[in-house]
Parts: structure tokens; sequence; C-alpha cells
């Protein structure tokens, strides 16, 4: 009869050639079914993840939206802010070629009375270019046709020799800054001489006719 040692447990036989780790139970596998999620389990998580899914998708498209209109509102703002400096430029620089139109309407003055000589000359030389880099374009001849979005007729007179309201005398030229007018040409302006055309044209009538009548008789 053998004794039992105290203190040590019976061990189950191990066959030989095996590792410990054999001799160790197994865990249920779970295929067994024991410790797997129920189906319905599964297919709520999945119709949760989806649900959440769409939400953020809808999110996700509502900042889009978002974002795109604050970038268009951003660009309309630049613009406007664009335009609105142009505009401003343009109207400060107008309203000093203004206050300077004076001083060039007496410039040309003395140049057409041979007063523009020496240091006199190149100054004003130097303003009339200075005026000329910041747009100011100067404006009305003599026999073009008058034009009243830019000429300003002060004298009116009848002349033989033109066909139609003609710039007969600049006695102010007019002055523009790209297409706007800051000042129409002052101007005298002649008309046909009434009548004029129709008689002539009677007159030529005439001639013919008279030459038809006294032409020569077949004998």
């Amino acid at each position: 009869m053998t004794e039992e040692t105290p203190g040590f447990d019976e061990k189950p036989d191990v066959p030989s050639g095996a590792t410990p780790e054999d001799a160790e139970p197994k865990a249920a596998s779970p295929s067994t079914g024991e410790g797997a999620a129920p189906a319905g389990d599964a297919s709520a998580q999945i119709a949760g993840l989806t649900a959440q899914l769409d939400q953020v998708r809808k999110a996700l498209e509502e900042r889009t939206a978002d974002l795109q209109r604050l970038q268009a509102e951003f660009q309309n703002y630049r613009r406007r802010v664009e335009r609105d400096r142009i505009a401003v430029k343009e109207i400060a620089v107008a309203n000093l070629l203004t206050e300077l139109m004076p001083t060039l309407d007496d410039i040309g003055r003395a140049r057409e009375h041979g007063e523009l000589v020496g240091g006199f000359k190149s100054v004003a030389e130097s303003l009339e270019t200075a005026a000329a880099k910041m747009g100011l374009q100067q404006f009305g001849k003599e026999g073009e046709p008058f034009d009243p979005t830019i000429h300003e007729a002060l004298m009116h007179s009848y002349a033989p020799d033109v066909t139609e309201t003609t710039c007969v005398a600049i006695l102010q030229p007019g002055y523009r800054i790209g297409e706007r007018t800051i000042r129409p040409a002052r101007v005298a302006v002649a008309e046909p001489q009434p009548g004029a055309t129709g008689t002539g044209k009677a007159e030529d009538e005439s001639e013919a006719a008279d030459e038809k009548d006294n032409g020569p008789e077949e004998g």
C-alpha cells in the first residue's frame, strides 16, 4: 500500500512527447456557441452604426454647403471693396484735376498769345505732363460736328459753308478722364444757312429746264 504525499495534487496523465500546454484544459471553442453574441444584437449594432454614419454624412454636407456659401460671400465682398476703392480713387483724382483746370486754361491762353516762354514754359509743360499721367485728356477741335453730350454751345451763328451744326471755335477745351467727361468743351457753333440748300436745288432745276427749252430744234 502506497502512501499519498500530502500537498501534491494529482496531475492528469500526459502522453509521452506532449508539451505541458497539452495538459492544460482548453477553453471552450466559439463554435460551441458559448460566449458568442446573438445574431440579433449584431444586426442592431450594424443598424446603429449605419444611422450614425448617415448623420455624419449629413452634417458634413451641411458644413460643406456653409463653407461654399461663405466663400461666395467673401468673393463678392472682395469685388465690392475693390470696386469701391477704384471709384474712390477716380473721384479723388477727378476732384484734384478739376481744381487744376483753371490753371491749365491759363497755360493754354498763354501759349496762344506766345507768352509761354522761359522757366514758366518748363513748369507749365511739367504740370500738363503730370495731369496727363493721371488720366486727364483734353478734347475739342474746330471743325468737328457739334455733340451736345460733350460740347456746350456758348455762341451760335449761321454759315453757308457748313452742312451740319459744326464747332467753328473752341472757347474753352473740354476734359475727360477715361470715358468720364469732367468738363464739356465750350464752343461757338454754326448751322447751315436757312434755305441755302433748297435755293441751290431750285436754281439747278431752273438751269436744267432752260437748257432743255433752248435746245436745238429739229428740222
